[in-house]
């Protein structure tokens, strides 16, 4: 793997009601969701990508399936790259379990056999190192928010945060293979001992 094109999967159901959603397969996208998947393959038209990879959620699925359409280019699942479980918090509003999130450590996992952070981030690095060792040069990533955020923070030196900024829906971010490295790194070795980075408040 030389670069890997991470983006968002484009809007869901779940995500037009502000509603937490791990479970397989979830709701697929919305109307404007398609249309933003299929925006996303307009983008990267000019990218020779070799191969697409999506975690097992729908919403991953379809969107990389609509950005890759027309191309003859073999897809991947990797179920590291899934939503954090959210336990009890499933089904119900993004906003509770990210006001829970705000005021609880990294290793506490959620309640109702919910996952932490920490055992995300190092879920997360699992994905991102089967990626690393994959034979193709130039490979489309399709995950959820937190797993883009983490990774992109992470790649610029930076550990999570107990809330972390959006990310825009089908949206592109390039990284090369050492990005993807120092990454993985960071996120490895923020697990086994995690702290949250401070955020100035409005950020």
């Amino acid at each position: 793997m030389a670069e890997i094109v991470l983006a968002r999967h484009a809007l869901a159901g779940s995500n037009h009601t502000g509603i937490a959603s791990c479970g397989v397969p979830g709701e697929p996208l919305t109307p404007e969701g398609v249309e933003q998947a299929r925006r996303l393959g307009e983008m990267l038209a000019g990218d020779d990508v070799e191969l697409g990879v999506s975690s097992r959620l729908g919403r991953t699925r379809e969107t990389l399936s609509l950005a890759l359409a027309g191309r003859d280019v073999p897809t991947l699942v990797v179920p590291e790259l899934d939503e954090i479980r959210f336990g009890s918090f499933d089904g119900g509003l993004l906003d509770t379990y990210r006001l829970w999130a705000s005021t609880h450590q990294p290793t506490e996992p959620a309640p109702g056999g919910g996952e932490s952070r920490a055992e995300a981030a190092a879920r997360f690095a699992r994905g991102l190192r089967l990626v690393l060792e994959r034979h193709e040069r130039t490979i489309l990533v399709v995950a959820h928010a937190l797993v883009l955020r983490y990774a992109l923070d992470a790649a610029d030196g930076l550990v999570p945060a107990s809330l972390m900024a959006p990310v825009e829906h089908a949206t592109p971010f390039r990284l090369d293979r050492a990005a993807v490295e120092r990454a993985a790194e960071l996120l490895e070795d923020w697990s086994r001992s995690p702290s949250f980075r401070a955020v100035a408040p409005g950020t």
